[in-house]
């Protein structure tokens, strides 16, 4: 601050003699005071506390221009050039020049009302000159002139920036009009782009910029009486033939930015631009950028776009047209409350250059900008899309040449039809007629492909387009060529064909699938279709393939709707004749199996087409899968991914039987349940002897729930075989209490992505990720008891004798003590008990149990003669009695 007010002092003394001093000597007072005021700007970090601020701006900003006009006077531009170059790059005899702009850089810098003063002092017109010369003119470089090239980009740097912060104000601007080089300066860049400085292209342009945001009336009216854009669109005409691409997008990028930004001041020089062919100039520059490289484009060329984009909207009237609106349409599209927001197409012209770019090209980045400019109009204003296809039909149009598009603009394209549907909520009947038609011509599948997919998207958004494709003849179209496929599958069943056109028609296939699949969802008449067309037989050919095998669930699920017994008989015929390998197809069956069975119409259908048998010849297939350690195919299988298939077969004939009467009737007297338990009993992990070990004496004993929080929720080490047949004994307790089919366990595997190998770990779940391990003992104690399905707990005794392992006969005694314990906590309440009366539970316990109720010392000798004595409390059946 003391600086600063000596400094004031200063320039007081200065304001004081200057009015008695000569020219000279008054200049040379200002520039001795002016290395001062440079040095306390520099140890102030950039703050300026000045009074006279504004006063010392002229002066310096007058001082300046005057050397200026006095190194330009009477001198040919070359040699004026130089003479610039002089004075402002701390060349020559002194650094005056130097030392008058970088007090000008930083005056520039501070408040508007100092700006004002630099520009009143003439500068405005004195650096455009300087920029006319500098950028018309290249200085040849010497030997000498090397080490000088950090001085010469800082001087260009502090020029520029001046310039910049001058030309921002429309005052600046109206200052230039009293100089010609204003005009000249354009028409420069437009005639001379290749002849020019290299170093002062993009500051001129930027300069250029500038002054075009800060037009004015009075500038508009010069440039256009000097003939400024006809003659800059002659020039570029003549250096489109010759410069590269990316050149001639510069250059025009300058002119054009005078052409847009002046329109919402006057249209005259948009005017002067159209009636001098400027969208034809545009036109063939922007083809020209086909031959840029393949990277993300040059700035300029999006630049020019960007610009013609906005020029759309530039007209004087609103355009006037009506067009019919096709029904149907989706419930909430009102065309007569679209309302404008004011960005509305007036000018087609500019509008036919984007689109006869898109007809004309096949560069990735130029029409992906065209689609891009497209969806920016659309978002400006919704009726920008029916003012452009009731007019000039661009998407209309587009879709007819889009397969000779690249495939990221393929699928830009699509991107962009599907948004006419979901952002605009109008379904285009025209545009999707003609999409059919190049699904069906198929003539590049890449872009059939990405056809479909924009339909499906459609199609999941409103049922309405179930009717629209049925009736459009896209739904037979798709039956068709699945149908042919189908049959190609049927024939080369067993080879698998490599290699990308395979790739693309498998994906193909796989996203008709879903289509068709989409179309029926929810849709009787379409599904009715589908079997009016005898398409079942080929439909569920594609379940052997994973990757199609989701969609094709989806559309058998939906037959269901309509015949229950055709569905049942295609997934009860599948999971029977599918091999030991294919897991994942068994599993994806049950699925679809348990969303149907969700219906209690379908239970008759499950039994009447062998379903309960079906289901339980996937156990029976599994004999030995369970061993530890495993053996034959099932080695190459996880354990569980194996605990996975019992669970989703367990949970199908829990489904089956859950509140189904008939069902249950049907089960227990073809003596399912006895089929059941011999059929886990199996499986690997239960002992295969039938006679009862010799008892040892507990030194501890658990409850099963304990059991299960030790298996699951701990630390302790359990073995395999153990493990597993808590699992099982789990799923059996939840289908005696008839809630095995509402239970989850497993994480849900993506169908359509194939795994060579699954980690056991993908299939069940740790304990840190599912929930219903946290506590088991709570859920245990607190759940409701009651006997659901007695025949379950015949299952579970039947087990009991297996449940043992050598080496691990206390372990082995300690569950089947904690199994009898939970058989006896389930025939607690006189409802359960009546329930098991006629379910064989007695003389099950009686037969599979002879030899712990013979021997009183037995472990389970007491609870188990506990069980049967509650259980004959209600009554004795014939069997029991022999």
């Amino acid at each position: 601050t003391l600086q600063w007010e000596t400094l004031g002092k200063l320039f007081v003394e200065y304001e004081q003699v200057a009015p008695f001093l000569i020219p000279e000597e008054q200049q040379r007072r200002l520039l001795d005071f002016l290395p001062l005021f440079l040095k306390v700007w520099e140890q102030s970090d950039g703050v300026i506390i000045f009074p006279n601020i504004q006063l010392l701006a002229s002066e310096v900003s007058k001082l300046l221009t005057k050397e200026i006009k006095r190194n330009l006077n009477g001198k040919p531009a070359e040699e004026a050039r130089l003479a610039l170059e002089q004075l402002l790059h701390q060349k020559g005899e002194t650094e005056d020049g130097h030392l008058l702009l970088k007090s000008i850089y930083v005056l520039s810098q501070t408040d508007l009302r100092t700006m004002w003063n630099i520009i009143g002092s003439g500068l405005p017109a004195a650096l455009m000159q300087c920029l006319y010369l500098f950028f018309t003119f290249p200085l040849k470089k010497t030997s000498d002139d090397g080490d000088t090239s950090e001085d010469d980009t800082q001087t260009q740097e502090m020029l520029i920036k001046i310039m910049l912060n001058m030309y921002r104000e429309q005052q600046a601007v109206e200052e230039l009009l009293a100089a010609d080089k204003l005009q000249s300066l354009i028409i420069a860049t437009a005639s001379l782009w290749d002849q020019c400085s290299h170093s002062w292209k993009v500051p001129t342009g930027r300069v250029l910029r500038t002054i075009s945001k800060a037009q004015t009336k009075n500038s508009i009216v010069y440039l256009q009486a000097v003939d400024c854009i006809k003659i800059a669109v002659q020039n570029l005409f003549k250096l489109a033939d010759t410069l590269p691409a990316c050149d001639v997008c510069e250059a025009t990028s300058i002119v054009l930015c005078f052409v847009k930004d002046s329109y919402p001041i006057s249209s005259a020089l948009l005017t002067e631009f159209e009636n001098n062919d400027g969208y034809q100039l545009l036109l063939k520059i922007l083809l020209r950028c086909e031959r840029l490289q393949q990277n993300e484009g040059d700035p300029y060329l999006d630049e020019i776009l960007d610009m013609l984009t906005c020029l759309t909207t530039c007209g004087k009237t609103e355009l006037k047209v009506s067009g019919n609106i096709v029904h149907p349409q989706l419930p909430h599209f009102d065309f007569e409350r679209t309302r404008s927001s004011g960005m509305t197409v007036k000018n087609l012209q500019a509008f036919q250059v984007l689109q006869s770019i898109f007809h004309r090209s096949n560069d990735q980045h130029l029409c992906g900008r065209i689609l891009a400019a497209v969806g920016t109009i659309w978002a400006w204003d919704t009726m920008n899309f029916f003012l452009l296809e009731w007019t000039l039909q661009p998407v209309n149009q587009f879709t007819d040449i889009i397969h000779f598009k690249p495939h990221p603009v393929q699928v830009q394209f699509f991107t962009l039809v599907e948004s006419i549907v979901l952002e605009l909520s109008y379904v285009p009947h025209e545009i999707l007629k003609k999409v059919q038609y190049l699904i069906k011509e198929n003539i590049v599948p890449f872009c059939t492909l990405t056809a479909l997919r924009c339909l499906l998207s459609m199609t999941k958004k409103d049922m309405l387009f179930s009717d629209i494709f049925r009736d459009s003849g896209l739904l037979g179209l798709l039956l068709a060529h699945l149908r042919k496929q189908a049959k190609i599958l049927r024939k080369s069943a067993g080879t698998h064909l490599t290699g990308p056109e395979e790739g693309i028609e498998k994906e193909l296939n796989a996203v008709m699938l879903k289509m068709v699949a989409a179309l029926t969802a929810g849709s009787v008449r379409n599904t009715v279709v589908l079997k009016d067309y005898g398409m079942v037989p080929y439909i569920k050919i594609f379940l052997d393939d994973e990757c199609y095998r989701s969609a094709t669930l989806s559309i058998l699920e939906q037959l269901s709707v309509i015949n229950y017994e055709e569905y049942m008989s295609i997934i009860i015929g599948a999971l029977c004749s599918s091999t030991q390998g294919e897991l994942h197809l068994k599993l994806d069956l049950l699925k679809s199996l348990l969303r149907i069975l969700e219906s209690p119409k379908s239970h008759s259908a499950f039994r009447t087409c062998s379903g309960f048998n079906g289901l339980l010849s996937l156990l029976s297939d599994m004999e030995g899968a369970l061993q530890d350690p495993p053996s034959g195919l099932w080695s190459a299988v996880g354990q569980n991914s194996i605990l996975e298939l019992v669970f989703y077969t367990l949970q199908g004939i829990t489904a089956a039987l859950h509140l189904d009467p008939v069902n249950s009737n049907f089960f227990q007297r073809n003596g399912l349940f006895e089929k059941m338990a011999e059929d886990l009993g199996s499986l690997g992990c239960f002992w295969t002897q039938c006679e009862w070990q010799i008892p040892l004496n507990l030194e501890k004993t658990r409850t099963f729930a304990e059991f299960l929080d030790a298996a699951f929720c701990s630390s302790e080490p359990f073995p395999v075989w153990l493990k597993n047949c808590i699992w099982i004994l789990n799923f059996l307790d939840h289908m005696v209490k008839g809630t095995l089919h509402l239970e989850s366990y497993f994480k849900e595997r993506k169908p359509e992505i194939a795994d060579a190998s699954r980690d056991d770990q993908e299939g069940l779940q740790a304990q840190e990720d599912h929930p219903s391990y946290v506590s088991l003992s709570c859920r245990w104690e607190m759940r409701d008891c009651t006997i659901v399905h007695p025949g379950a707990v015949c299952v579970m005794v039947r087990l009991l004798p297996k449940l043992y392992k050598e080496g691990h006969s206390q372990l082995s005694q300690e569950i089947q003590c904690a199994m009898v314990d939970h058989i006896q906590s389930l025939v607690k309440s006189e409802k359960s008990r009546q329930v098991t009366c006629g379910s064989g539970l007695l003389s099950t316990i009686i037969t599979s149990c002879q030899d712990a109720f013979r021997n009183e010392s037995h472990p389970l000798h007491l609870p188990l003669t506990r069980v049967f004595e509650k259980l004959a409390s209600q009554a004795i059946e014939p069997d029991v009695l022999r």
